[in-house]
C-alpha cells in the first residue's frame, strides 16, 4: 500500500471527534503526539520481534549495546551503565547478573577502583548485539520506507528540537547570596 497517497490517518478521527465534542479545546497537540505514540508502538513491536528473534529482552539488549557502543574493551562501570540506561542501582545489578549467568557480559574488577567492578561484553554477547542491531535497522529502514531521505532528515530534525529540552535541560539558577 502507498502510504503516501493516505490522506487520513486514525488520529485525524480522532481529533476530529474531540473538535466536536469539545470545540473549547486547542486540541492541537493531539496531532502530534498521538501519532508520535502510535509510532512508538510499531516501533516497540518491531524491537520486541528483533531482540526476540536473537534471544534477547529489550533491557537486555540496552544493556550490551551500551557495552558494545562504548568500543574495544567494550566495557563499562555500572555507574555508566545506569546513565545511559536510565534505571536503578538495584536494577542495574539485577540485569548484569542475569547477562552474566547467560555468558554475554562478565565481571571484573576495576584497576582503578578496588572496590569497584567493571562490566564487560563477552564475545557472545558481541554476536548477539551485533545481531540484533542489523535486524532492528532493518525494521526500523521499513518503518521509514515510504519517506524520502530529506523528509527522514526533516523529520530527525524536528523531533531532536523536541526532545533536546529532556536530554539538556537548563542548569538551575545559583542560589542568590545576598
Amino acid at each position: 500500500m502507498d502510504r503516501t497517497a493516505v490522506t487520513t490517518d486514525e488520529v485525524d478521527k480522532l481529533v476530529a471527534a474531540w473538535r466536536h465534542e469539545r470545540p473549547d479545546l486547542d486540541v492541537g497537540p493531539l496531532e502530534v503526539f498521538s501519532r508520535i505514540t502510535r509510532l512508538a508502538r510499531h516501533l516497540d513491536r518491531a524491537r520486541r520481534t528483533a531482540f526476540a528473534e536473537h534471544d534477547l529482552e529489550v533491557w537486555e539488549f540496552d544493556v550490551l549495546a551500551a557495552l558494545r557502543r562504548a568500543g574495544e574493551p567494550y566495557q563499562l562501570s555500572p555507574g555508566q551503565l545506569i546513565t545511559q540506561t536510565l534505571v536503578t542501582s538495584g536494577t542495574m545489578t539485577n540485569r548484569v547478573d542475569r547477562l552474566a549467568a547467560r555468558g554475554l557480559v562478565r565481571r571484573l574488577p576495576d584497576p582503578g577502583d578496588r572496590r569497584g567492578v567493571l562490566v564487560r561484553l563477552t564475545g557472545h554477547g558481541r554476536e548477539r548485539a551485533d545481531a540484533a542491531l542489523a535486524d532492528l535497522l532493518d525494521r526500523e529502514r521499513a518503518l521509514l520506507a515510504d519517506l524520502s531521505a530529506e523528509q527522514r532528515d526533516e523529520l530527525a530534525a524536528v523531533l531532536r528540537s523536541l526532545v533536546a529540552p529532556f536530554d539538556n535541560p537548563p542548569a538551575a539558577p545559583a542560589p542568590d547570596r545576598n
